[in-house]
């Protein structure tokens, strides 16, 4: 049963890839203003999922919905319209094409010129680097500014749903830090989020709620004290604690 109040419901969701099944049983809510976080290793079914939520994958069975409505079976084009934007991993920049040029293509969709205008706006006052390099080539920014850019060109659609896919990989902790802080920011201001990520102690301090995805199954879900001290989550990720719950901004 989808809630009122949730943006996304995943029910009982698969992704096959031939006879590759990718992502066998994800069960996933989202309510609005929710930053939600996706944990597991790699070849858990992260990505997958997250490309199967924007009609990049093949779902052999299961229902998605978004804001009450069954999105499963529609185009990623409808998708994207609807209010999801992905910060993709390796961020899906065009390095030759400049930094406004690469934001213009997430208000692609956007009719309104005032509303383009406020939107670089907005990504300017979280990214003031971005507007000082705005006609700079994205290819030849450092990594911390093409994952700022990668961020700011899928908020230029003022999405009802972020969705980011390891936001810190590759990068340095003193960018990790910044990046966050951004996630953070937007989280207070109201920003829906879902965040894929393998950095869990960053990625649990600010998050209100995470679910565990393992071989491509949901298998624990819930805050960031219930997850840290589960036996099956200290096994994995070594080092974890609830202290990192105790330092949440």
């Amino acid at each position: 049963m989808v809630k009122k109040n949730d943006v996304l419901t995943i029910q009982n969701l698969a992704v096959s890839y031939g006879y590759i099944q990718a992502v066998k049983k994800v069960d996933l809510e989202i309510s609005q203003g929710e930053f939600i976080v996706l944990l597991g290793s790699n070849g858990a079914g992260k990505s997958t999922l997250l490309n199967a939520l924007i009609g990049k994958a093949p779902i052999k069975h299961g229902r998605i919905f978004f804001m009450g409505k069954d999105i499963t079976k529609w185009h990623t084009e409808n998708i994207v319209v609807s209010g999801i934007s992905i910060v993709p991993e390796g961020r899906g920049l065009l390095p030759l094409m400049s930094v406004m040029e690469n934001l213009l293509l997430g208000a692609y969709y956007i009719k309104a010129k005032h509303d383009i205008i406020e939107s670089f706006n907005r990504v300017f006052t979280l990214f003031p680097v971005l507007e000082n390099r705005k006609n700079q080539q994205a290819g030849t920014l450092s990594g911390g500014e093409q994952q700022m850019l990668a961020i700011g060109r899928a908020l230029m659609s003022s999405p009802k749903l972020l969705i980011m896919d390891e936001p810190s990989l590759g990068l340095a902790p003193i960018l990790i830090s910044q990046i966050y802080d951004v996630i953070a920011d937007l989280h207070k201001k109201g920003q829906t989020l879902l965040i894929a990520e393998q950095n869990i102690q960053k990625a649990l301090k600010y998050a209100d709620r995470g679910y565990v995805l393992d071989l491509g199954t949901t298998v624990l879900g819930g805050t960031c004290r219930e997850l840290a001290n589960d036996e099956a989550v200290r096994k994995a990720y070594l080092g974890i604690s609830d202290s990192i719950c105790e330092e949440r901004a």
